[in-house]
């Protein structure tokens, strides 16, 4: 059944705390513009929250996002919500989902995270060896191309989790590198010893955005969500997308694509980036596009790239 003012509305959601902290407040937003509706929260646990090794042993970020497209398309729930960097590429992807609402960015940046009671900290003056934990390909091929003397170390599991490790000891490293975002929902941008330049440090496509998707074949659901939308955010979101579906990126890559919107032009601009795994030089290439075909941008940085040889890096030639 399509959701109504006189049917219960069921939005699927991991229940991490941080998941559930963007579901509350997308949550405020819908019952805002609709009063009448009757909200269910429907908890999803993810292969990826119950798996600790490398995603790339459960099909890369597909594995924060199965069970959820499973429950969508079997139509045990009307809509999910998710971090727009964990969706896979549309090439990664079962069809039939689409988003139907995104939410205004927050802040791109990631942060370097020191345990509690440890002083002023930059990556820059940290000890040569000492271990960095990161999840994404791509802080870890930042990491050794900016800061060579510094050891990439992969770790799991959700942000309040790898926190609490990291404190007592049991993380396996002795600094972490997480989204700022992520540490604002969760209320611990006290836990922050330095932001990441963007600019430098390219964020990971889709950085501090949050999407709600339905089915294709729920109009109903697609005009309930589509008021909701903050067009500006979901312009920046197609033309990073569309540089990654170029690249055939995934969180299994060290690629990512950042957009902003220039007013004086009012065109879009895209950098996107290709990383060497093993720490060498970058591939980096910029585009713009007209606002009302962002994604036209993205698709012309992405080949950028491809033509100065991102397949090698990829893997993929």
């Amino acid at each position: 059944m399509s959701p109504s003012l006189t049917s219960a509305f069921r939005l699927g959601t991991r229940p991490s705390a941080m998941a559930l902290e963007q579901t509350g407040r997308f949550s405020k937003v819908l019952t805002s513009a609709q009063p009448g509706i009757d909200l269910e929260i429907v908890p999803i646990t993810s292969e990826g929250d119950e798996h600790t090794g490398p995603l790339a042993q459960i099909g890369g970020k597909g594995a924060f996002t199965r069970r959820a497209d499973r429950h969508l398309l079997e139509r045990r729930v009307d809509a999910t919500i998710a971090c727009a960097k964990d969706l896979p590429s549309p090439h990664d992807r079962q069809g039939g989902i689409s988003v139907g609402a995104v939410l205004p960015r927050e802040a791109v940046a990631d942060v370097l995270i020191t345990p509690t009671g440890h002083g002023p900290a930059t990556l820059a003056g940290l000890p040569a060896g000492t271990r960095v934990g990161t999840s994404a390909p791509r802080r870890a091929a930042l990491l050794r191309a900016l800061h060579p003397h510094l050891v990439a170390v992969p770790i799991r599991g959700n942000a309040d989790t790898r926190l609490r490790r990291l404190d007592d000891g049991t993380l396996g490293v002795e600094v972490m590198i997480a989204a700022l975002a992520g540490m604002g929902r969760l209320d611990l941008t006290h836990r922050i010893a330095e932001t990441l330049d963007p600019a430098v440090w390219l964020p990971a496509a889709g950085a501090g955005i949050v999407v709600i998707e339905h089915r294709d074949d729920d109009p109903a659901t697609a005009a309930l969500l589509a008021p909701l939308t903050h067009a500006p955010t979901h312009r920046l979101l197609l033309a990073e997308r569309a540089a990654l579906a170029v690249l055939h990126g995934s969180c299994l890559t060290a690629a990512s694509a950042h957009a902003v919107h220039d007013p004086a032009t009012d065109r879009i601009i895209v950098h996107a980036v290709v990383l060497d795994p093993d720490g060498g030089t970058p591939l980096r290439a910029s585009a713009t596009g007209p606002t009302a075909d962002p994604a036209a941008a993205g698709r012309e940085a992405g080949q950028q790239l491809l033509d100065a040889g991102a397949d090698r890096l990829l893997g993929t030639s």
